[in-house]
């Protein structure tokens, strides 16, 4: 049957982006024609209407056309978090009675500034999931009964160029920590920027200021002795071929994406305890925490391989993207799309 993956944006470097994608080639592989639909970015079919930041929502008629075909829909968050309510009225109203599934990666009151809003809405043949147990036991506290399906990842991602990488970044021997993540208030940097002074190292910030917060970070590095390089160069596996450590200081991730794929890529990590990490620790992570300066330092002389074996074993049995497909499927099922 034909899917539709619906956004606020698509084909981007942010989470919703990446875990759409993962999705997307899910669904492809249980034999759906999949299309996608956004506000912006890379997709089929553009509505300017349904970007986070759009000034008015997508004409309806609009978008019931470019659904009309589709057997289901699933949301990529933009009915979880109320950046643009018109856009979200909108669809629940064209789904109504349609079979979907409201993919909920962040959810309103999980952030101060939108806590007042209202979250996602149940209706017939409509399936929520989240991904963490925390948002599911969220959300049936507000009687919406939901199912966790925690992101999945390329356990052999390909190996990317670390020579060359350094040496584009001018990095000799001094260590490189990789904050691999765009950067917001809660996103932390100022922890990441003391644990590169610490550690004499270069931080390498891999994605860009947002939500306003371009002029606070200027102020954070000019603050601070740590040498700090900006912006992408080369590829993701490029990234983290060339860093030594992985630093991931947030103070709230709806998952926490880096922290698996430093795993995969077999990089040694510092992260600070976020909620949801503990639902990570819980599968059989072994995780080195961000203040633990002693462990961090002995993971960068020893390199950490028996860790980062045990832990890529743990994400092989329950974070697969090979299994991604198997698991999705009774989720689809349960809408009754056919």
């Amino acid at each position: 049957m034909r899917a539709a993956l619906v956004s606020f944006r698509l084909g981007g470097t942010d989470g919703v982006s990446v875990e759409a994608a993962k999705w997307a080639g899910a669904l492809a592989r249980l034999g759906h024609d999949v299309r996608t639909l956004a506000g912006e970015g890379d997709a089929d079919v553009v509505l300017a209407g349904l970007a986070a930041n759009a000034p008015r929502g997508p004409d309806r008629e609009a978008l019931a056309g470019a659904l009309a075909d589709c057997a289901l829909v699933v949301v990529e968050n933009l009915a979880s978090l109320p950046l643009n309510p018109a856009a979200r009225d909108a669809l629940e109203e064209v789904l109504a009675g349609r079979p979907a599934i409201f993919h909920h990666h962040d959810l309103p009151w999980q952030r101060a500034a939108l806590a007042h809003l209202r979250g996602p809405r149940t209706g017939p043949g409509w399936v929520h999931v989240t991904i963490n147990e925390r948002s599911e036991r969220e959300l049936a506290a507000r009687g919406v009964a939901a199912t966790t399906l925690y992101n999945h990842f390329d356990c052999d991602p390909p190996r990317g160029q670390r020579s060359a990488t350094r040496a584009a970044l001018e990095v000799g021997d001094e260590p490189l920590v990789l904050f691999p993540s765009r950067v917001v208030p809660r996103k932390n940097v100022a922890a990441a920027l003391a644990l590169a002074e610490d550690l004499a190292a270069t931080l390498w910030l891999l994605g860009p200021a947002e939500d306003g917060y371009g002029d606070e970070l200027a102020r954070l590095v000019a603050a601070s002795p740590a040498r700090v390089e900006r912006g992408p160069v080369g590829s993701i596996a490029d990234a983290y071929a060339a860093c030594d450590l992985v630093v991931v200081p947030s103070t709230w991730e709806g998952f926490g994406n880096p922290v698996v794929e430093s795993i995969t890529h077999g990089r040694p990590l510092a992260v600070a305890p976020y909620p949801v990490l503990a639902e990570l620790r819980a599968l059989g992570l072994d995780l080195i925490d961000l203040e633990d300066r002693a462990a961090i330092r002995s993971a960068l002389r020893e390199g950490d391989e028996e860790r980062l074996a045990a832990n890529l074993a743990v994400v092989r049995r329950t974070l697969n993207l090979a299994d991604l497909p198997a698991r999705l499927a009774p989720l689809v099922a349960a809408t009754g799309a056919r």
